[in-house]
């Protein structure tokens, strides 16, 4: 793979920049396995439509093809667009009071995760990966608690599980 630089600038982020030193959608650390793509994620609906709205120039176009996005004035999105049509998210303002956002994403787990599945590695990398396996305690209490693929069963939780690449769809 050739490094290939990107430079950021959209609403949250003017002039940073990256470097992919991975091919797209491999070389991943053998502790992280997401079970869904970007591509898929955003297809699926996640975060109410409000993800990447704004900086689609970063991203492959084909990811925005079959996205479902919000082009509102409320932060929140639309939870209509949301796979399990509810929200899961808690704000960005509780994601900074807490910590879980490095300057590098100021979008957060997600943001990592679509310039880490584009082939860019950085220090954050092991924290992400440790916060997306915490996730799954969910995914073993949605399986305990509900039937194979009863949809309404835990609807909160299984649309937060989307939001880190967990396909909770088929559980």
């Amino acid at each position: 793979m050739n490094n290939r630089t990107v430079i950021v600038q959209d609403k949250m982020q003017q002039g940073y920049t990256y470097v992919l030193t991975a091919e797209m959608g491999a070389g991943f650390d053998p502790e992280f396995s997401p079970q869904l793509t970007p591509k898929e994620m955003l297809a699926m609906g996640v975060f109410g439509g409000r993800y990447l709205s704004d900086c689609q120039e970063e991203f492959p176009k084909d990811w925005f093809e079959e996205a479902k996005l919000y082009s509102g004035a409320d932060p929140k999105g639309d939870a209509k667009l949301n796979f399990f049509e509810i929200h899961a998210s808690q704000p960005l303002r509780v994601w900074r009071e807490k910590g879980w956002i490095h300057p590098q994403d100021p979008r957060g787990w997600f943001q990592w995760y679509c310039r880490y599945f584009m082939g860019r590695r950085t220090e954050d990398d092991r924290r992400q990966i440790k916060r997306w396996k915490a996730m799954a305690r969910h995914v073993a209490q949605v399986k305990g608690n509900c039937d194979f693929a009863d949809l309404n069963c835990r609807r909160k939780q299984r649309q937060a599980l989307l939001h880190w690449a967990y396909d909770s769809v088929n559980l």
